[in-house]
This record gives structure tokens, sequence and C-alpha cells, in this order.
């Protein structure tokens, strides 16, 4: 049987590491290509704040990319907030597109719209 200090430490063991979870989930920009990417396309999605980063989905040559942002806070600082950009309109995207050529996901620093361009990494330009 476990003494009470043998408990202690297992369940502490655990708590530290539940604690690392989301920070493995946290991709960062490693599965990202190093080369600036750009692309031009419709909003097919608009902004959604809902997960760990903003999202958006745009429609450019007849295929629908992810586009990832930075955390909510972050893009909402940048002035891109849910229904800032309206579906079918036309944005171009900046950042790094996914290293797996078959993933059409970009890690966006910049979008631009209606002549307005949101910053939302500014300290990756």
């Amino acid at each position: 049987m476990f003494s009470r200090l043998s408990f202690l430490a297992a369940l502490g063991i655990l708590g530290f590491s539940l604690s690392a979870l989301p920070a493995l989930a946290h991709h960062g920009w490693s599965g990202n290509a190093g080369e600036e990417f750009e692309l031009t396309g419709t909003v097919q999605t608009g902004v959604s704040l809902a997960g760990p980063h903003a999202t958006m989905k745009v429609l450019a040559d007849g295929k629908v990319w992810d586009i990832t942002m930075a955390p909510p806070a972050r893009t909402e600082r940048a002035g891109l907030k849910e229904g800032v950009i309206p579906v079918g309109a036309t944005v171009t995207i900046h950042g790094h597109r996914n290293k797996d050529a078959k993933r059409l996901e970009i890690k966006t620093e910049r979008v631009t719209w209606n002549g307005r361009t949101f910053n939302v990494y500014p300290d990756r330009t």
C-alpha cells in the first residue's frame, strides 16, 4: 500500500505531467516553411476567435486554405475581430505555408483587406 508521502509524490508528478499537455499541443512555427508566402483569395469562413488561435478559411485557385493566425487576444489587438471582414471579401494573406505541401494551411503574419492591414504578428515582420 502507498504511504501518504508516496501518494503525494505520485499526485505531484501527475499534475506536472498534465500541465505540460497544452505546451505539447501548440505547434509554433516549426511545421511551417521558412520562406514568406502570400495568397490572395475570397473569404469562405470568417474570422473565428474560438480556439487557441484565430482562424478563417480562404478560397484561392479553387482550393480552400486554412488560415491560422495569432491567439485570439493578440488577433483582436491587431483590430481583426469576428465579423470585421465579411464572407465573400477578397483578402491577401501573408505568412508561412505548412511544410507539408498537401496541407493547405498558412500560419499568418498579416491579413490585408479593403486597404487595411491587420498585423497579427508584428514582431515577425
